[in-house]
């Protein structure tokens, strides 16, 4: 212990002596721009935008996809964006729609009804639980289908029952049962439950998480997803003998055009190179993701308004997209003919505007792929949502973890606000970035009981909460945005100090993994994996100069680290 507070105290003194050889140290910077942004984001944008899409069960196409793009263009213009086509090159703020034909229709759901015959008291009401209906079910007659419900457990019971002409309840997921039930066996439909532990179904039991079937244009197939309350109604019955139900569905089922919404700041130096903010629109809750819309939104109208008052100028380009979750961000990418410029970072929001207090998620930043993504230990956890463990040839060196890490922790310092981590997962608009080998990080909460369900709305999403993320992910933005050889030096610093406590905290935990039978061979292994991932993060500041004014830098940085790897090491 003596060893690790001689090195801590060399850490406090080298970062102070290292943080003085710049003109300002990185939090004197990220705090001109928090006294910028804290008064303007004031989370009433956010909010009210918010409450606009979480009206509408939100599919690529539809009614309600395509409201909320015009409501955000119409937004954006307000603010003094100007449509491309329109736009002269003096115009600095910029938008515009992209279309694109769909290869299968788009869907949306207008109302439904189950009911055991029999009973007076539906099963379950469209008005009340609006994720009943399968994503891409057909509609029934206006009068419903009336039919005996068989119960099937797994894939074996189809065996010994005939499902021909009945319709099919199991508890397992509709992608397993539509085959076997719909397309074999003839079913006339589906009803399912398989909420999630983490939904915490027998407290939350109106819940109803959305599903989703294959669309077959000549497949009319159609299914019901319970909630935990139905499911014990409908199982009940069945107990007691035989049991008819009626299903009514109506729906759409149309073609349409896929829209993504571009909004562009170009940069007054280097508009070649640019930051990517990306919120997808689809999905059919408020959380999940009319928070990262609407927080989205008010950061792009706050930038307009800095810039056209003259107190933000930015070096570099700003691009806000809004689209289908993860391909409209692929797409952005793929499509170099169709941007100006190249892409330096990437940033997502979803599901960024939680009140925690009610969902019981906590606000995340999921790391780009680090070592914790191949040894979860010691205060890094995964997410109830899950990820698989990574590989040495997966990870993504990258100051960005820790350097929006570091803005976070300032933002809820200054805002009493809880700021975690999570090891790499995917699953969001962040993937693009890092497939493309591009540095992207993911903004988002959880566990949150509510996640893809009917009960996520309007009263629990948290105002304040989505004040609290645009603001540190808009002073994020800037500060790369208008970064330059000394804020890579002032990065390297920060990464220095970072890498050093990271490593400490391996080595402890690398001891008592020792001391519990763990191999020598594999905590060094750990340790030199941490060590190697952040020697190759202090050469990535390199994306903020385009000289060689930093390599000096680089390279002592990275000697120093390992030096103080190696020490390390002969204590383990």
């Amino acid at each position: 212990m003596k060893y690790l507070q001689f090195v801590a105290i060399f850490i406090v003194i080298s970062s102070t002596i290292s943080a003085c050889s710049q003109e300002k140290d990185l939090n004197s910077v990220t705090d001109a721009y928090f006294d910028m942004v804290t008064p303007e984001f004031k989370g009433d944008v956010a909010m009210e935008t918010t409450a606009f899409v979480e009206q509408f069960w939100r599919v690529a196409g539809n009614t309600g996809f395509n409201k909320t793009v015009y409501r955000i263009t119409e937004k954006l213009e307000t603010a003094g964006y100007i449509e491309e086509s329109k736009a002269t090159d003096k115009d600095m703020l910029t938008y515009r729609i992209e279309k694109r034909s769909m290869e299968r229709p788009t869907w949306e759901p207008v109302d439904a009804s189950l009911s055991i015959v029999g009973e007076e008291t539906p099963l379950l009401q469209y008005k009340t639980n609006r994720n009943m209906i399968y994503q891409y079910a057909s509609s029934t007659l206006s009068e419903g289908i009336t039919a005996e419900v068989v119960y099937i457990k797994d894939e074996n019971d189809f065996i010994k029952n005939d499902v021909k002409g009945k319709i099919v309840f199991s508890e397992m997921s509709g992608y397993r049962l539509y085959n076997p039930a719909i397309v074999k066996g003839g079913a006339l439909g589906i009803i399912t439950y398989n909420n999630p532990a983490y939904l915490q179904p027998e407290k939350n039991v109106t819940s109803i998480q959305f599903r989703s079937i294959p669309y077959d244009e000549e497949v009319k197939a159609w299914g019901i997803a319970l909630s935990y309350e139905a499911k014990e109604r409908l199982k009940k019955a069945l107990s007691e003998g035989s049991v008819n139900v009626n299903a009514t569905i109506k729906t759409k089922i149309y073609p349409s055009e896929e829209l993504t919404v571009v909004a562009t700041v170009r940069g007054a130096e280097l508009p070649k190179e640019s930051l990517v903010l990306s919120a997808h629109i689809q999905e059919p809750g408020a959380n999940d993701n009319a928070t990262g819309v609407g927080t989205q939104l008010e950061m792009a109208l706050i930038t307009a308004n800095l810039i056209k008052n003259k107190k933000v100028n930015l070096k570099r380009t700003l691009t806000f997209l809004w689209g289908d979750e993860i391909i409209s961000t692929r797409r952005y990418i793929k499509e170099k003919e169709k941007r100006t410029s190249d892409i330096n970072w990437g940033i997502s929001l979803d599901m960024v505007g939680e009140n925690t207090s009610v969902t019981g998620g906590t606000f995340l930043i999921e790391k780009m792929p680090d070592p914790s993504a191949i040894w979860t230990r010691g205060n890094d956890k995964h997410s109830e949502w899950g990820g698989e463990q990574m590989k040495l040839e997966d990870m993504r060196p990258h100051y960005l973890n820790d350097f929006i890490i570091n803005v976070f922790q300032n933002q809820g310092k200054r805002a009493n606000w809880e700021v975690r981590t999570n090891p790499f997962e995917g699953g969001s608009d962040h993937t693009p970035f890092l497939n493309a080998d591009l540095p992207g990080i993911l903004l988002w909460h959880f566990t949150d009981q509510f996640y893809h369900t009917d009960n996520d709305r309007i009263d629990k999403v948290s105002q304040e909460t989505m004040r609290n993320v645009g603001t540190a992910a808009l002073v994020s933005a800037y500060t790369l945005l208008n970064s330059n050889e000394v804020t890579a030096g002032q990065i390297l610093d920060e990464i220095m100090a970072v890498a050093k406590n990271r490593l400490i905290i391996e080595f402890e935990l690398s001891k008592s993994a020792i001391v519990s039978g763990e191999s020598k061979e594999s905590q060094i292994e750990i340790l030199n994996t941490w060590s190697d991932w952040y020697v190759k993060t202090f050469a990535t500041t390199k994306d903020m100069v385009s000289d060689s004014s930093i390599d000096d830098e680089i390279t002592q940085s990275q000697e120093v680290l390992q030096a103080f790897t190696d020490d390390l090491l002969k204590q383990l």
